[in-house]
């Protein structure tokens, strides 16, 4: 629970060159942002992208959990496992999560049950996700940290759009629609307050060891009490 940019990309071309081109000209423009890393470009396939076969402490494993997609049926959801993953990893800054883009190739089919399911993901593409708001701990650097960490994964979507190759962008924040840094940063105060609120009710259910990251700001008992009055909070 956090607020959370989700992106997805989409290139129309089964080249694995047009796509190592898109995506390290996506890494140049991430060179220039304020990522506090930017990682090299990987690129791997076969059983390599396989999770059973991904060693647990491979630095890359959550850019790898991030290349599967996922399809429905009979409301079950289905991992695919990409055939070709061509990306790299960000990371905008202290309490913030990786960022990770790229472009993957999946297979047009896989079995469930003894059958055949299309998967309906064709050309290279990606879907990924980016928890920003915990980059707002006091700790870590507070709202200043935080905007800084979410405006730099919003620019470089937008390079994406530069490229032809974005998507789709759902910002929790509503930054990406509406460009507003000021009701952004009212936004994070709301949502810290809020997620304080329900993980100080969650522990008083459940006890003690229901852990959570927003436990770890170190106004977290201010953030807690506000969260729990009768408007959330809310002014």
């Amino acid at each position: 629970m956090g607020l959370t940019i989700h992106y997805s990309l989409h290139a129309d071309t089964d080249s694995p060159t047009k796509a190592r081109q898109l995506v390290e000209q996506l890494r140049q423009k991430a060179l220039d942002l304020p990522f506090t890393e930017v990682g090299p470009v990987i690129e791997t396939g076969g059983s390599s992208t396989d999770l059973d076969d991904v060693d647990p402490t491979d630095p890359n494993r959550w850019l790898l959990i991030q290349s599967g997609q996922y399809v429905e049926r009979n409301g079950r959801h289905h991992r695919v496992t990409p055939k070709n993953v061509i990306a790299f990893s960000t990371w905008p800054g202290q309490g913030c999560e990786e960022a990770n883009f790229g472009l993957a190739l999946y297979p047009t089919s896989i079995e469930v049950d003894g059958k055949k399911i299309p998967t309906e993901l064709n050309n290279w593409s990606w879907s990924s996700f980016c928890k920003t708001q915990y980059a707002s701990n006091p700790d870590c650097g507070g709202v200043e940290n935080f905007l800084r960490c979410h405006l730099a994964v919003v620019k470089l979507l937008d390079h994406a759009a530069t490229f032809g190759i974005l998507k789709e962008v759902s910002d929790e924040g509503d930054y990406y629609q509406n460009r507003d840094v000021p009701a952004l940063a009212k936004q994070i105060g709301d949502w810290n307050t809020m997620v304080a609120g329900w993980s100080g009710r969650f522990k008083d259910a459940f006890g003690e060891g229901i852990v959570s990251e927003i436990a770890k700001f170190p106004n977290f008992e201010h953030l807690e009490a506000k969260g729990q009055e009768p408007t959330g909070g809310a002014e």
